[in-house]
């Protein structure tokens, strides 16, 4: 609780014998009422003596009341045995009978995961067009992309009048063809820097018609095809359209995008939210404030998107994040995953796997996307390959999570009940099924329950 202004960003710090660390969690706290802060840290050497400090973060002065706190250390095994992937999986019973309905004992069951659930991918770029191997190598690992530069406004109408989605396309193609989902990124950017030159020259009814007719063009031209939007992105950083366009413009992008394409999800992505608790503009209550006022003005909204541009994680910082976006109950992604290019690749590698664990691992987590578009000269931050496509560090960690995040070949008999049952990852599932002479194959979707998933088979 604070005294004195009605409110203030409250930042905890800490303090070792040989380490500061500036920011491990921060609250909007309320003059009155009581505020959690949940935040967390990573000691890199052992410390006898640790100092917890609170304080304003926008220098307002306030005074600060303490009613309660607690500090629960973890060492990184206890840390990753924590990581349960419980709402990852489910249990499932095949059952198998003859064509009259009687159980039969003995019966080979042979088992595979043929498709996963859980959306994982990357970035690609116009580079993969054409580029064979490439798609073969994307397609074989991921079920989720994100375009990462060929659908914004610069690239689609660099010249006024001159719309031209012809690369957009060529991906979408690939996309398709491989039973990809692909998630639509950006609809706006807020960075006056990567808007079209043209359109930071417009001002009044002629930047309204301008960004209407980009919304009817973009999402009529698309309907249906892209599962999400980022409608206005990273808004906490940059306000170029409600700086010319009033207060309410973001209100109204959100409200066209979902006219134009009702049912993609829309969301609100931005960078320094999971990554850091040191960016005033973008901690997690300044998120979830401004995601609030959206809802409240109509808006819909129902996906959060977390860019996930680190250089060294803080896992248990991310995790507190996580925990209070999840208190939303709205779909969280994260979108942009990397690892910063300052730290070289062993390190990108290892803290990778930090972050893609912690993610995978929280139950509000639906979606993780990978900022890994490969180009003659590399990625923008972190490559999981060389342009020969062999695995660097990153994708030596991306190949083994893979693995372990799907169930394997499973090969079993039936009980005296006729049954076979197994803990798997959710997806899809085909199922070869022998019984003496007779054999029959079918297919199952193992979606998410707390239930046991039963399978029926006849032969």
């Amino acid at each position: 609780m604070i005294e004195g202004e009605g409110s203030a960003l409250i930042r905890a710090s800490l303090k070792t014998e040989d380490e500061t660390y500036n920011c491990v969690g921060t609250v909007l706290a309320k003059r009155g009422c009581w505020s959690f802060l949940k935040g967390g840290f990573v000691l890199e050497t052992p410390s006898n003596l640790s100092i917890l400090y609170f304080q304003s973060s926008d220098d307002v002065d306030v005074g600060i009341n303490i009613a309660s706190s607690s500090l629960q250390p973890f060492s990184n095994e206890q840390w990753r045995i924590n990581q349960q992937y419980i709402k990852r999986k489910r249990a499932v019973t095949v059952h198998v009978s003859n064509e009259n309905g009687e159980r039969l004992q003995g019966a080979t069951i042979l088992i595979e995961q043929v498709a996963k659930d859980f959306p994982f991918g990357s970035a690609i770029a116009k580079t993969i067009l054409g580029n064979f191997p490439y798609q073969k190598w994307f397609a074989k690992r991921f079920n989720a992309a994100v375009f990462e530069n060929e659908l914004k406004w610069y690239a689609t109408e660099p010249e006024q009048g001159q719309v031209n989605y012809t690369i957009a396309d060529q991906m979408l193609e690939f996309i398709r063809a491989n039973q990809i989902i692909a998630r639509g990124h950006n609809i706006f950017w807020e960075d006056p820097k990567y808007t079209p030159p043209w359109v930071r020259n417009l001002t009044g009814s002629d930047l309204k018609s301008a960004v209407d007719f980009r919304i009817q063009s973009l999402l009529s031209k698309y309907k249906d095809e892209f599962i999400h939007w980022d409608v206005s992105n990273e808004m906490l950083h940059f306000d170029f359209y409600e700086k010319r366009l009033g207060p309410d413009a973001t209100l109204s992008f959100y409200e066209s995008a979902h006219k134009y394409d009702p049912l993609a999800t829309l969301f609100m992505n931005e960078f320094n939210v999971v990554e850091t608790c040191s960016d005033v503009n973008s901690t997690v209550d300044t998120f979830i404030s401004r995601l609030i006022e959206l809802k409240k003005g109509g808006v819909f909204m129902d996906g959060i998107g977390l860019e996930g541009h680190f250089t060294v994680p803080n896992p248990p910082l991310m995790r507190g994040i996580l925990d209070k976006l999840a208190t939303l109950g709205i779909p969280i992604w994260l979108t942009e995953v990397d690892i910063s290019k300052t730290l070289d690749k062993t390190s990108q590698a290892i803290y990778l796997e930090q972050v893609l664990r912690e993610g995978f691992s929280h139950p509000s987590v639906n979606g993780i996307m990978l900022w890994t578009a490969l180009h003659p000269n590399g990625c923008y931050q972190m490559c999981l390959t060389d342009n020969n496509l062999q695995n660097l560090p990153a994708g030596d960690v991306v190949d083994k999570l893979l693995k372990e995040w799907q169930t394997l070949e499973l090969e079993g008999v039936s009980d005296n009940h006729g049954s076979y049952s197994f803990y798997g990852f959710l997806g899809e599932y085909k199922v070869n099924v022998k019984y003496q002479n007779r054999a029959v194959t079918s297919t199952f979707s193992l979606s998410q329950g707390e239930e046991t998933k039963h399978f029926s088979i006849q032969l």
